[in-house]
């Protein structure tokens, strides 16, 4: 057993040597970026070795590492496996991250699947020895009285509220009794959990109100920034994988409940349903349901219909009894989140031809035509949400996120107003559409060589050598790299190929799109500059786009308030068809036609 010291926080740890520096920092939950889950091919993790010898660095961490942090003592936490007394400085602080939580919300009829009804009990008495059960059920005979409900009772005379569940087959099953009339008080709580971020909102079920909401980023980030690289985390850890997947998203959903219930005064014990949207392997992993069987082909998930069950059997903390429903998925890659985002855009009802898509790490797409919905779903990769970029980081204080490349220098928009210390989704699209824009990569994704430019070009100092590589100088210490922009170049080779795919399939031209809806938390961030200037949406578009928000967690919230609301997304969920674009013929040529650069003139 040894012992590491973080410098920051003066804390000490034991530890057992095998185990990487990354993995015995993360078990402690201590903070450490690392997208690739300690892969070494992201060289994000850094550390600065205090005291302590490591052993020679790697040529894998000489790839990520400059001279001069290498002299410091800078390693990659992932690649170093110590076996002796450690002190470490943490070189990366958690920050406050920019999470969307709104959305539009369209018409729809309050329709409660949990109701409130006042039941009395007399006294027992020598003459009427009548049981409390049997009083209770006396006044409330349709509905199933559960044993559970009596544990931890001792019953008197007097009022009590009884909380009743109406199920799906119309059975109403009795959730709790409550001492006294508590018929003015019901809340719930709305969530969409994104692979990035997780959204929850405190909602008044009587009134349909909004009373607070908490965000945060995905405490599953300790395992992977992405869905495949977190699935890798179960099939490489059997035993403990899928519960320590689900531990990690029921801890920060029981934090953001304490903080929302924190801010307004309300009681976790008044909160009867919880209600989710995600995608379909986080909904498998908030259940603690093995997702290995949506990384490998033929991709068929262990399930995709709406689950209602209690939320305590997960570990969520509520009332007693509380309900947790899950929306429906279609398919591995078209989940719960997406089928949210088609009800609420109402594509269902839609008597125009009329594109959805939600971009991030997957860009799911679903066209109605007219109401009949297909959709796909294309790897689009973390770049675009800043990560496996060179420089990149997630939307927090100090990230770049728009970049104008003029005669007079460089402009940079930085989140927070700080000094920038990298680059977010937003900044990385805004750059490559302004490197595009102004002729500095060419169509074909290249930067232009230096001997193209005339010294007197004011773009002659934007590009530098690193090596025999050139890359665009952001600032002194930030750049972009060529591999930087085949980064988005594949991201954005992957949702345009879908976009052209799904009208091809359903037999439309460009010219017959009427309306393109862009969703989700990294969308809205997005505008159509870039989304254009990079060609990730073609050209014919750029006045068709409307922008949703944070469809998903709407359509948790409908369904929270809407017994109807859940079995018309269960409907809409069954009737979605879904196209696998890798078994369309002539993707591959389509896909490569997609990854070229637009024109410019």
């Amino acid at each position: 057993m040894y012992k590491l010291r973080v410098v920051q926080s003066g804390k000490q740890y034991d530890y057992e040597p095998g185990a990487s520096l990354l993995e015995i920092l993360l078990a402690q939950n201590i903070f450490i970026d690392n997208p690739c889950n300690g892969k070494g091919v992201c060289g994000k993790c850094k550390v600065r070795i205090v005291s302590g010898e490591v052993g020679e660095v790697s040529s894998t961490e000489l790839r990520f590492l400059k001279p001069e942090e290498v002299k410091s003592g800078v390693r990659l936490s992932c690649m170093v496996h110590p076996q002796c007394d450690l002190e470490v400085e943490l070189m990366q602080k958690e920050r406050k991250h920019e999470v969307l939580s709104k959305g539009y919300v369209p018409k729809f009829e309050k329709d409660l699947d949990i109701v409130k009804q006042i039941v009395n009990i007399h006294k027992p008495l020598l003459t009427d020895q009548t049981p409390f059960e049997d009083q209770i059920k006396e006044q409330l005979s349709d509905v199933e009285f559960p044993f559970s409900v009596l544990r931890g009772f001792c019953f008197k005379e007097g009022s009590y509220t009884a909380v009743i569940h109406r199920e799906k087959d119309g059975k109403k099953v009795l959730m709790d009794l409550e001492e006294g009339d508590t018929t003015d008080s019901m809340y719930g709580i709305a969530i969409d959990i994104g692979t990035t971020t997780v959204v929850t909102a405190l909602i008044d079920m009587l009134t349909g109100k909004e009373l607070a909401d908490s965000s945060m980023i995905n405490a599953q980030k300790h395992f992977g920034l992405d869905v495949l690289t977190r699935i890798t985390y179960e099939m490489e850890h059997p035993k403990e994988g899928v519960q320590a997947l689900k531990e990690a998203i029921v801890a920060s959903i029981n934090e953001m409940i304490a903080d929302v219930c924190g801010q307004t005064g309300v009681k976790k014990e008044q909160i009867y349903e919880v209600s989710v949207g995600a995608n379909c392997t986080m909904m498998h992993m908030l259940l603690g349901v093995d997702a290995l069987s949506i990384g490998k082909s033929p991709y068929a998930p262990m399930f995709v219909k709406a689950k209602d069950i209690e939320a305590e059997e997960i570990g969520i903390h509520a009332s007693r009894g509380a309900r947790l429903y899950c929306l429906p998925s279609v398919s591995s890659y078209i989940g719960a989140d997406i089928v949210a985002g088609a009800y609420v855009c109402e594509l269902h009802k839609a008597d125009e031809n009329v594109l959805f898509i939600d971009i991030g790490t997957n860009g799911e797409i679903v066209f109605s035509d007219h109401g009949r919905l297909l959709s796909c779903s294309c790897a689009a990769g973390p770049a675009l949400e800043g990560m496996n970029i060179s420089s990149g980081m997630r939307a927090a204080e100090g990230a770049i996120e728009d970049v104008e490349i003029k005669e007079d220098g460089v402009k940079l928009k930085i989140i927070g107003n700080a000094d920038p210390i990298g680059v977010c989704g937003s900044g990385i699209l805004a750059v490559v559409k302004e490197l595009v824009r102004t002729g500095l990569v060419r169509k074909d994704g290249a930067f232009i060589k230096l001997k193209n430019l005339e010294e007197t070009d004011y773009r002659y100092p934007m590009i530098e050598m690193d090596g025999i590589k050139r890359q665009f100088k952001m600032t002194e210490d930030l750049k972009i790299t060529q591999g930087d922009v085949r980064q988005v170049q594949l991201a954005k080779g992957a949702i345009l190929s879908g976009f052209y795919a799904l009208l091809k399939k359903a037999g439309k031209e460009m010219s017959e799109l009427d309306k393109v809806m862009i969703a989700g938390q990294f969308g809205a961030h997005l505008p159509a500059d870039s989304l254009i200037g990079t060609g990730i949406l073609p050209a014919e578009v750029k006045d068709k786009l409307v922008y949703v928000g944070n469809s998903s967690k709407t359509g948790a919230y409908m369904a929270l308030l809407s017994g109807q609301v859940k079995r018309d997304m269960e409907e809409l969920a069954h009737h979605m068809d879904y196209m696998e674009l890798g078994a369309t013929e002539g993707y591959e040529r389509l896909f490569a036609d997609c990854l070229m650069f637009p024109e410019v003139h």
